[in-house]
Parts: structure tokens; C-alpha cells; sequence
């Protein structure tokens, strides 16, 4: 590990060309490393990239590319801590995909990894930049919306519920598939203390219930 110390001397492209860097490298990507500043021209900012780049990576599902269970974890507890401090509500919703199984199942995984792709991608679209979608696991995903209003929170889920609805996933040149999901959804409040985990808990508990009322439906546990 490297510490850089404010009016210590700019790093040079040899002493950079000394670390062993090709891992990190090659974690990132073509793409990624190519973005790069050039080394030559600012070592010390290179290096800075690489940093960044591999701690953005850190955060993201490698298969959709949403932020990963790690990263959604610390944004609850954020969000949980700002409306105690702010007085704003947050919604949680979790969305589970239908009968994904059975997609697994009757087409193989490849087509199963493509279909989490695509509704994460569709998923994406739904979202302000300020909200934060996670894959929370399997085929499940989770978004949590700071300063989010009732009537808003309900027209996000309406608007990824027939999002995904309309979807159409290619499997071969002459077939596609469509999927629904189901979503759950819970406020934080600010005069309600909670934890991450009983936040989940409520939210996957209204998903259970949309999945029980014959799924591709949304419940949202009323605010008190």
C-alpha cells in the first residue's frame, strides 16, 4: 500500500513502472485502462485511476452491473441515517423476478444470465440518478429511493412493473421471452428507528404478498 503525503514529490512513471500493477490491470478492463491518464504524463494520476477504477469495481454486480449486496448494505445504513437526521422518508423496493427458475431451467443458464442483464438494463431506465439499484442476490433486485414521496414511490413501482412487462428477450433468431416481477416495498421514517436488516424484512414481506396475489403485482406497506 502506498500513502501519498500532501508536498511529498509527484510519482514518477519508473517508480510506477516498478509496482505490480498487471492485476489491477487487467481487472479493470481494456476499456477502463484505455480512459486512463497517460502514465508518462502524470504517474501520480495513473495510479489515481487505477485506485478509482478497481474501488468502483469493488461496489458492482460483475454480471448486470449494479451496485452489488456490499455496496447496497452501506446505502441503506446511510439512507437509514439521513432520514433520522433529515426527517425525508425512503422507500425500499425489492423485485424478484417470476418463476425465474423455470427460465434456467427450459433455456439454460446463458439465457438466464441474459435475462438478468436486460432487466437490470430496463431497470436502470426507471431510476433518477440519485436512487441507488442493486442486484440484492439471485434473481432478486433492490431500489432505494431517498426523498421519495408516497404518490412517487407508488409510480416508480408502476413504471418498473410495466417496464419489465413489455420487455422482450431475445433467445434465438426466431424466439423471444417476456418476464414479469413482483415488488415489495417499505418507508424508512424518521420517527420509526430501524436497522438495514428490519428495513429488508418489511419490504420482503410486502413482496411476499405480491407474489401470493398471483405475482407481476406491487404492494407497498402503507406509511402510519
Amino acid at each position: 500500500m502506498f500513502l501519498f503525503v500532501t508536498g511529498s514529490p509527484p510519482l514518477s512513471s519508473m517508480a510506477l513502472q516498478q509496482l505490480r500493477l498487471d492485476g489491477a490491470l487487467a481487472l479493470l478492463g481494456e476499456s477502463e485502462v484505455a480512459a486512463l491518464p497517460a502514465a508518462h504524463l502524470n504517474a501520480t494520476a495513473h495510479l489515481q485511476g487505477i485506485v478509482d477504477g478497481l474501488c468502483d469495481l469493488s461496489q458492482r454486480d460483475p454480471l448486470t452491473g449494479t451496485a452489488n449486496r456490499r455496496h447496497f448494505d452501506t446505502v441503506l445504513d446511510r439512507e437509514l441515517d439521513r432520514v433520522a437526521r433529515s426527517g425525508d422518508v425512503a422507500l425500499l423496493l425489492m423485485i424478484d423476478i417470476d418463476h425465474f427458475k423455470r427460465v434456467n431451467d427450459t433455456y439454460g443458464h446463458n439465457i438466464g444470465d441474459s435475462v438478468l442483464q436486460q432487466v437490470a438494463t430496463a431497470l436502470s431506465h426507471c431510476v433518477r440518478p440519485m436512487d441507488t439499484l442493486a442486484r440484492y442476490g439471485g434473481e432478486e433486485f433492490a431500489i432505494v429511493l431517498p426523498a421519495c414521496q408516497p404518490a412517487y414511490g407508488q409510480n416508480v413501482a408502476d413504471r418498473v412493473r410495466r417496464a419489465i412487462e413489455a420487455l422482450r428477450i431475445r433467445i434465438n433468431p426466431s424466439q423471444e421471452i417476456g418476464v414479469t416481477v413482483s415488488i415489495g416495498g417499505a418507508y424508512a421514517l424518521q420517527w420509526i428507528r430501524s436497522t438495514r436488516e428490519l428495513w429488508i424484512e418489511r419490504a420482503d414481506q410486502q413482496l411476499y404478498h405480491s407474489k401470493s396475489a398471483g405475482r407481476n403485482r406491487i404492494a407497498i406497506e402503507q406509511q402510519p
